[in-house]
């Protein structure tokens, strides 16, 4: 389910970045000026399936987008404002699939050949494919999608999708994504590929501004902006519990073999887990760490031991109270898979975070 949301996300930023395209086509072949997205009134869906019949619908709700007067087009995607409707669905697309801890934004460019859509003005609708790249996950692929691109006004214009658009998990790398989601959420069977649809608004620069949305009332009607974890300053328990239980589940905190030593691949989460402890100050939270069954006990309890302690020590060093963490190590007493495959027993050498009052 998620990671079919997730695939969508990426469809719908691929079509949402296609449809931008061919809109500020449109714009800068009518006028030489500026172009920018109306958060506010636009709009980005997606469709994923789970256990092969259950279709869900969800959004990314944070866009941003730029026409410049010389065809060049850009469309930014705020993958922490991905939403299912449900605060510990969004945290595990955030952190499981999209790894926004690493690759915050998806971005769509393209270079819009005026001439092409010179006749948007007189005819006031046009239907077009457009050729775009997609960045997302640090990939980036080529692209296009046939869009419909409507004149609201001379200063306004808006471009949709005209059939959902199609993507694959894979062409981003995103495969293990979907199996940490399957696995986080007890899910089987999600469809590798995402359907999404896009209504976007942009206005001229210059003209009477859009309409300011706030945040809340963007939730309410599931258009527009709405907070991220960003703008927060507390979060509830409920919130709290949410992203410990699921940042413990990244596997992205790394050491290297054998030793307690945090490789600099892990600062990326480190820092994430220091933003979600600051914002539940009420807390304690308890490092733990946990090793596989190879080599003897002993080791692995003071291995475990020390990741833990180094793990803790490096969120202090982000600025955390050392009162509000402890440090524990179960060695290889709390296995979460088998320790018979080179990936079993990955999934059992980590670090977890739990809310223990």
């Amino acid at each position: 389910m998620f990671a079919n949301l997730l695939l969508a996300a990426r469809g719908g930023l691929v079509g949402a970045v296609a449809g931008a395209m061919l809109l500020f086509g449109g714009i800068v072949a009518a006028q030489a000026q500026n172009w920018t997205l109306d958060p506010g009134a636009s709009k980005l869906t997606y469709q994923s399936v789970k256990k092969n019949t259950i279709v869900e619908t969800n959004s990314i709700r944070n866009i941003s987008g730029t026409l410049t007067a010389d065809g060049k087009a850009k469309v930014v995607f705020d993958l922490d404002s991905v939403d299912t409707g449900v605060d510990l669905r969004n945290v595990r697309m955030r952190f499981l699939f999209f790894e926004t801890f690493k690759f915050p934004t998806a971005t769509v460019t393209a270079d819009i050949d005026k001439a092409a859509f010179a006749d948007l003005p007189s005819k006031r609708r046009m239907t077009a494919k457009l050729p775009f790249k997609l960045d997302l996950h640090g990939v980036v692929k080529d692209y296009e999608a046939s869009v419909v691109v409507t004149m609201i006004s001379d200063t306004m214009v808006s471009v949709a999708s005209e059939s959902p658009i199609s993507v694959k998990v894979e062409d981003f790398g995103l495969l293990p994504n979907v199996e940490k989601l399957q696995v986080a959420a007890n899910v089987s069977n999600i469809v590798p590929v995402a359907s999404v649809s896009f209504d976007f608004v942009f206005k001229a620069d210059g003209s009477a501004p859009p309409v300011a949305v706030a945040a809340a009332a963007g939730a309410a009607t599931g258009v527009g902006p709405v907070a991220t974890d960003a703008s927060k300053a507390t979060f509830s328990q409920d919130e709290c519990v949410n992203r410990f239980e699921v940042i413990s589940r990244t596997g992205a905190i790394y050491f290297r073999a054998g030793s307690a030593q945090l490789d600099n691949a892990s600062k990326p989460l480190i820092n994430a887990v220091v933003d979600v402890v600051g914002k539940c100050p009420g807390l304690k939270i308890e490092v733990s760490g946990h090793t596989d069954s190879d080599g003897a006990d002993d080791y692995n309890q003071q291995l475990s031991e020390r990741r833990a302690q180094s793990v803790m020590k490096a969120v202090v060093r982000g600025g955390v109270p050392a009162e509000q963490l402890t440090a524990v190590g179960y060695g290889e007493a709390k296995p979460v898979a088998p320790n018979d495959t080179w990936k079993n027993k990955a999934l059992n050498r980590r670090i977890e975070f739990t809310v223990v009052n």
